[in-house]
């Protein structure tokens, strides 16, 4: 089964991510941005699911420092922020799409198997 990192520091959206994913693929949770990068050294993920707006790092700079020595590992943008500037500021940032919150499961899913498949 596929492994998804989720970067969510907020436990009610980490709760329904794993509602929306508990079916199809194994995951993990990292609550800042560092740890999320911490875990993507440590473990072995097949897709991030990166919050944007969290303590310690924020999901942009994680983004870059995962990216950075993981460039093929496909990193998806979960924010609350939808205007294009923050679309811009993910995609600059090395994130492979983008989804806002509230995140609808199935735009969720599609947007996952698009990069990793089932």
């Amino acid at each position: 089964m596929k492994k998804v990192l989720i970067a969510e520091d907020n436990n009610s959206n980490y709760i329904l991510m794993t509602y929306i994913l508990k079916k199809y693929y194994q995951f993990e949770r990292a609550t800042n941005g560092q740890e999320a990068v911490d875990k993507v050294e440590a473990g072995d993920f097949d897709i991030v699911l990166m919050d944007i707006k969290m303590p310690v790092m924020d999901g942009l700079e994680a983004t870059k420092a995962i990216k950075e020595k993981h460039p093929g590992l496909p990193v998806i943008a979960l924010t609350a922020n939808a205007f294009d500037s923050d679309r811009q500021l993910a995609m600059e940032a090395g994130c492979d799409d983008f989804l806002s919150k509230p995140v609808s499961s199935d735009l969720c899913l599609q947007t996952i198997k698009k990069f990793i498949g089932e």
